[in-house]
């Protein structure tokens, strides 16, 4: 699956920058006075989290089951198995009081970054991917930490 260097498609690179756009905004959001309520801002920012969170474990399934993948057996279990779970982080997270679920998302993000880059060096993922994820995750995890802190700090 690796295949050649290459550089991010634009169509990811473009859509990842959007997709961390919302983090961002509503970390902010919850650090200025915007005239939202900051519950529902917290909520939003959670929510948006988890989503996105299921949707990175998905990507593990889709690299997994895709046609020519090189993995069988109890590996492509593991790594089914293993998609699922980021989506049961988010759920959990979203369970938990606003500012402990950001961390956890923080942390599942992160944590999931280092599977992702274990699974390019492994040719399972296009050696691009980490030149993607790294600086979203970095983008992301922080969002997640301002906003906890501007909870907590409120």
């Amino acid at each position: 699956m690796q295949g050649r260097e290459a550089g991010v498609p634009p169509a990811a690179a473009w859509l990842g920058g959007f997709g961390a756009v919302p983090f961002v905004g509503l970390a902010v959001a919850l650090v200025l006075p915007v005239g939202m309520p900051r519950e529902l801002l917290g909520q939003a920012l959670a929510g948006y989290g988890a989503v996105i969170l299921s949707f990175m474990g998905a990507i593990h399934w889709g690299l997994a089951i895709a046609p020519g993948a090189s993995v069988g057996g109890d590996a492509l279990s593991s790594r089914l198995v293993g998609s699922v779970v980021p989506p049961l982080i988010g759920l959990g997270a979203l369970l938990v009081p606003p500012t402990i679920g950001f961390l956890v998302l923080a942390a599942a993000f992160a944590g999931l970054l280092g599977i992702d880059l274990r699974a390019t060096r492994r040719g399972l993922a296009p050696a691009w991917y980490p030149k993607l994820r790294v600086p979203l995750t970095v983008t992301v995890v922080a969002a997640l930490l301002v906003a906890a802190i501007a909870l907590r700090v409120a």
